[in-house]
């Protein structure tokens, strides 16, 4: 990701609509090294069968299942901050369920990100994992 970033170009409308590709580290949307590799990191959101989806998301990824949070995963957008003010629907208060269900779990939000958790206590706090993933 760094090096992607480092290519730049102009904003993206469904990943980054307001920021330059090549500002997302220095504006916090992408890690340096990213904190997934750590193995104590989490993107995710709550769905339910018995509720009606949300609707398709003016940024970032959609997933017809999960409840409305605002916008989709991996919206490198102020509105995806998980304390943004002005949200419509129920937005926020889903927001607020899903960092309440994972800090009962013993995960940590990092605010910028509505979806994104770490635990509270990792195992591994500085350590990054580097591997190859084959197809076999």
């Amino acid at each position: 990701m760094s090096e992607w970033t480092r290519k730049g170009g102009p904003p993206d409308p469904q990943w980054y609509p307001a920021v330059k590709r090549r500002d997302l580290i220095a504006k916090g949307y992408v890690g340096e090294l990213s904190t997934h590799s750590r193995g104590s990191t989490v993107d995710v959101a709550i769905a339910h069968a018995d509720r009606e989806s949300a609707p398709k998301p003016a940024c970032g990824a959609p997933d017809a299942d999960t409840l409305d949070f605002g916008t989709g995963f991996d919206c490198f957008d102020p509105t995806s901050e998980t304390a943004h003010r002005q949200l419509a629907g129920g937005a926020a208060a889903n927001r607020r369920k899903l960092v309440e269900a994972m800090r009962a779990g013993g995960f940590k939000n990092y605010a910028r990100e509505w979806w994104h958790f770490t635990l509270a206590d990792e195992p591994f706090p500085k350590q990054r994992f580097d591997f190859p993933v084959r197809a076999e």
